[in-house]
């Protein structure tokens, strides 16, 4: 007993010194991959918790205070939202305390980039703290959840946008013809892509002898997105480039594929229901992934000032995200420059896909009790799908059309 004692006692000062270092060894320019490490540590913590917490929540007075003790999956979907509120609170805070940070002289952003322990700290005490209040906040969250979830599927497709739209004018900027014929075989691939997918919707959504008007109606529709996308890009007026239009296409018909895939299953034009759970979970992983992506993503393009996450007149950041040269620390805080993005909208972004990440493991909390451990299944998540591919065509035509809408207008 003795010795399990001392080794229990050795493993936790080796854990508490690894941490130390961890967080000692994050500088300013690993601050938002930090950031972005802690986000996913909370998607982590939210599978786990959604797999074992059910048990023992089950047994706390304030939550289980029901005449009938409720499903397992309520308390699965419990557990990940008061997680997620924790989440939410702690970024929240961080960009309300960041409001109004222009320059690195402002004590706000040693804050911003340092006090990892502390920060740590109050993430994971926040996180608990949750699971001491009633279901009443919980529930108010949950509702809340589902409008921040839209607006970070918005800020999704913007930033999807920004990275087109950067990646043809990267490749344009060469002016060399080996990267026109790169421009041109990547659109082609897309394209090939997109209406072989398409083919694939057709046949695993519309069964014979099914009445699945609304399905084809939404196959068709994003057909249609795909033709308007090259029809506008290749007018003489917009005289635009094909590959931001055929990686928008195929994005849309991802998006459309993600909507019927997450029909219920008892649906009958839903061709995957004998694979559901195999689906469910594949369907929740790249979901996750794509969560992640896109807040990683955020981070690396904040340096810039051509994204929106840039204030007006912040300079370009043109140094790499994590330098391998080694950078002066006493020579920055002598020259304190500007900031190079918005902080305050920066934590917003993780707060909106702190409610995202949520509703995608919860199903949007519409198909808890309906369909057993499946997740992101239910006709909220199929409509959400459905009307952010929509969403997507309209930004796109928009960033195409409104430069020479408005001409003295920069875009």
């Amino acid at each position: 007993m003795w010795a399990a004692s001392c080794l229990a006692s050795c493993c936790a000062g080796c854990a508490c010194t690894a941490c130390q270092t961890v967080v000692s060894g994050i500088s300013r320019r690993s601050a938002r991959i930090a950031y972005c490490g802690l986000f996913a540590l909370s998607l982590i913590v939210s599978w786990i918790l959604r797999a074992v917490a059910a048990p023992f929540m089950e047994k706390i007075p304030w939550i289980n205070h029901f005449h009938q003790t409720p499903s397992r999956e309520w308390f699965e979907t419990d557990a990940v939202l008061r997680v997620s509120l924790g989440n939410f609170l702690f970024f929240s805070i961080l960009s309300f305390i960041m409001v109004g940070v222009k320059s690195q002289k402002d004590p706000r952003d040693g804050i911003h980039h340092g006090g990892w322990m502390m920060k740590v700290i109050c993430w994971c005490l926040l996180v608990i703290l949750m699971f001491f209040l009633p279901n009443e906040f919980i529930s108010f969250y949950e509702t809340t959840s589902k409008f921040g979830s839209g607006l970070f599927l918005l800020v999704q497709v913007v930033l999807l946008l920004d990275f087109v739209h950067s990646w043809n004018d990267k490749w344009v900027g060469f002016d060399e013809q080996f990267w026109y014929v790169a421009l041109l075989v990547v659109s082609l691939v897309c394209y090939v892509a997109t209406f072989s997918f398409a083919g694939v919707l057709f046949y695993l959504f519309t069964p014979s002898g099914q009445d699945c008007g609304l399905n084809t109606f939404f196959i068709v529709m994003t057909l249609i997105f795909a033709f308007l996308f090259a029809i506008v890009t290749l007018h003489p007026t917009v005289s635009g480039s094909i590959l931001p239009a055929s990686v928008i296409s195929l994005y849309c018909t991802y998006l459309c594929y993600s909507g019927l895939a997450s029909e219920p299953r008892d649906y009958a034009c839903n061709g995957l229901h004998k694979h559901s759970q195999a689906v469910s979970t594949g369907t929740l992983t790249v979901g996750l992934l794509t969560t992640v992506l896109s807040v990683v993503y955020s981070a690396v393009r904040a340096g810039s000032s051509t994204t929106l996450l840039s204030p007006p007149g912040s300079p370009r950041a043109d140094k790499p995200l994590l330098p391998l040269d080694k950078v002066d620390e006493h020579e920055e805080k002598e020259n304190a420059r500007p900031v190079t993005y918005s902080y305050s909208f920066f934590h917003i972004i993780f707060s909106l896909a702190s409610m995202y990440s949520a509703m995608l493991l919860t199903g949007w909390s519409t198909s808890v009790g309906e369909s057993g451990k499946l997740v992101d299944v239910g006709w909220a998540s199929v409509w959400v799908r459905i009307l952010t591919g929509w969403a997507t065509a309209a930004l796109f035509i928009w960033s195409m059309v409104a430069p020479h809408l408005f001409p003295e207008r920069e875009f």
